[in-house]
């Protein structure tokens, strides 16, 4: 019934809560969660990453001038909109601000990690 999601190893459909789609430089993470089960502390979630499609497209057409772009990839496209029909419209987020709020945390861990590991890094010399 869900092809995609069967080629990625997602089997059990029913134990989808959400998933989240977020731009990572070239890539982009789609991250499954399941629901819990009795007993578990913590929701499992599984993390897949796709290489964005790049793209030259035109800017200009009379200049022949070009631009380099990316996109989704398409196999990560039809996964996305099974797991619109899995999850429905729970998934869309109405609040655009707790969103980017989410994204900058997110952000600001990633980034405070790389900078321990740098400095860590400098250390050594």
């Amino acid at each position: 019934m869900y092809p995609h999601l069967n080629a990625i190893g997602i089997n059990n459909i029913d134990l989808i809560e959400k998933y989240t789609v977020r731009t990572e430089g070239d890539a982009d993470v789609l991250k499954v969660y399941y629901a819990r089960g009795k007993g578990e502390l913590f929701a499992r979630s599984e993390k897949f990453k796709y290489p964005r499609q790049k793209k030259r497209v035109v800017v200009d057409g009379g200049t022949n001038t070009y631009s380099n772009t990316t996109e989704i990839a398409p196999s990560l496209r039809f996964i996305v909109e099974e797991l619109d029909k899995v999850v429905g419209a729970e998934a869309v987020e109405a609040d655009v601000k707790k969103k980017i709020l989410t994204e900058l945390r997110h952000l600001e861990k990633v980034v405070a990690n790389k900078i321990a590991e740098i400095e860590e890094d400098l250390k050594k010399l």
